[in-house]
């Protein structure tokens, strides 16, 4: 059963905090599981949250502290010392608290590395610092379980329950040779259903995805999500051995590239959260708001040109509204299929065959709203078959040019490595905007004359 804050929790807590009864505190808390105390943690004020972590013991903390929301993690951060610090890292496996150690200042990094007890840990701390955060060296975990080549079974079950008593979960274990490059993997039936003799470079399979450290975070999500893997290796530039990345790691690459998406389709320059400041919303909202009153602007232009129709065909300009929508929806439409293509590696065949693809597309649906729009503009408001007509060209026009730019700019912006999920945001839909009135009234002065 899902876990879920109550009013009458958090008031209970609060009275326990006020009166300093840690042992009652923990009594409540310590049966929870992390993520729960975190959610907890972040409904109450600095100071009691930070009273209850300091109440509970490093091992139920280190864990509540990868949970917690990045502005109350750094408020308690700068109420511990560095030896607490250290203290909560030495729980933590390799990654999570590298990525603690990262969000301190330089001086503070120094110093809490230097109060680590597990002189292993650290080093393994400092080597994981080194990699960019967006690559695979920065995503993964030093803990494995791996065994050499040139071992016997009995030898390899032997350290295997040397090097597990430091690892939460086992989910390959890797064989190398003597100078620690990657070679395959073992199967934990073929050891359990093998003779203890039998030499390990028999029995190991030898087909292994891996990657380098240097690959990109999202392109090792790719590869585990194709494989359907729960976890992958990481060899450095000479084919070592060096750590692995877990499902849950590319869980969080996953959503966060999800939810970068979603804020650059939306017209956000940056990620942002909810509870940030004005500041920073203002910051990454600004400048797609700035391009779309461009556009605007740019928009009032183009009608200028065609002042001369708002005189002798007013009914023109009611449909201005109807005509620009379509194309920007059409527009968003295409795009959005074209970046989920290129974020899943799903797409194929040339760039000809898929523009030719969603011309096809673009003429049915074309065919489809235009005798719609046709029917209801003659029939519901009495517009002259002309008019009609003019609306219905231009709006078939509108869609086929708008799901041509849709499919093709993502695609150029990827070829130059830019981001394609800009193409959905607010920039495809003011540039279809202004493509969708200058066509539609490019027709209607070819047809009307004026």
């Amino acid at each position: 059963m899902e876990f879920k804050i109550s009013k009458e929790l958090i008031q209970e807590l609060e009275l326990l905090i006020q009166s300093k009864n840690d042992q009652q505190l923990e009594v409540i808390l310590n049966d929870m599981h992390h993520a729960d105390i975190a959610e907890i943690l972040d409904e109450l004020d600095f100071n009691e949250a930070t009273y209850i972590f300091k109440v509970l013991d490093s091992e139920k903390t280190a864990e509540i502290l990868l949970e917690l929301e990045d502005d109350l993690r750094e408020n308690i951060l700068s109420r511990l010392s560095a030896k607490e610090i250290a203290e909560e890292l030495d729980e933590l496996e390799t990654n999570d608290a590298a990525d603690i150690i990262a969000e301190l200042s330089q001086d503070l990094k120094a110093e809490v590395i230097s109060e680590l007890q597990d002189v292993e840990h650290a080093k393994d701390i400092v080597d994981l610092l080194r990699y960019d955060e967006d690559t695979a060296g920065g995503i993964m975990h030093k803990e494995l379980v791996k065994v050499n080549e040139n071992w016997n079974v009995l030898t390899c079950v032997k350290e295997m329950r040397i090097q597990a008593e430091n690892i939460s979960r086992v989910h390959s274990i890797y064989v190398v040779d003597d100078e620690d490059r990657l070679k395959g993997r073992l199967s934990l039936k073929d050891l359990l259903t093998t003779s203890s003799r039998t030499p390990i470079n028999d029995v190991y399979i030898r087909k292994l995805n891996s990657v380098k450290v240097d690959t990109e975070d999202v392109e090792v999500a790719r590869i585990m999500q194709k494989y359907d893997l729960e976890a992958i290796p990481v060899v450095d530039e000479l084919g070592r051995l060096v750590g692995r990345i877990t499902i849950d790691d590319i869980v969080d690459v996953i959503k966060d590239e999800a939810d970068e998406d979603y804020q650059l389709a939306a017209g956000i320059s940056q990620d942002v959260e909810a509870d940030d400041s004005i500041f920073e919303h203002t910051k990454a909202r600004l400048p797609w708001l700035v391009l779309a009153l461009l556009g605007g602007f740019i928009s009032v232009k183009v009608l200028g040109l065609f002042e001369g129709a708002m005189l002798e065909h007013g009914n023109l300009f009611f449909f201005t509204p109807l005509v620009a929508a379509m194309a920007g929806n059409v527009g968003v439409q295409s795009s959005a299929i074209i970046v989920q293509g290129l974020a899943n590696n799903t797409l194929s065949g040339s760039l000809f065959n898929r523009l030719v693809k969603e011309v096809s597309l673009s003429l049915l649906n074309g065919v489809i709203l235009a005798t719609i729009l046709f029917l209801g503009s003659h029939f519901l408001l009495n517009v002259e078959i002309i008019i009609g007509v003019i609306v219905t060209v231009a709006l078939m026009s509108v869609i086929i040019i708008a799901s041509l730019i849709g499919t093709f700019v993502p695609l150029l912006l990827d070829k130059f490595g830019i981001d394609p999920a800009l193409a959905t945001g607010p920039f495809i839909t003011t540039s279809n905007d202004i493509c969708g009135i200058l066509i539609y009234f490019s027709i209607a002065k070819m047809i009307l004359g004026f």
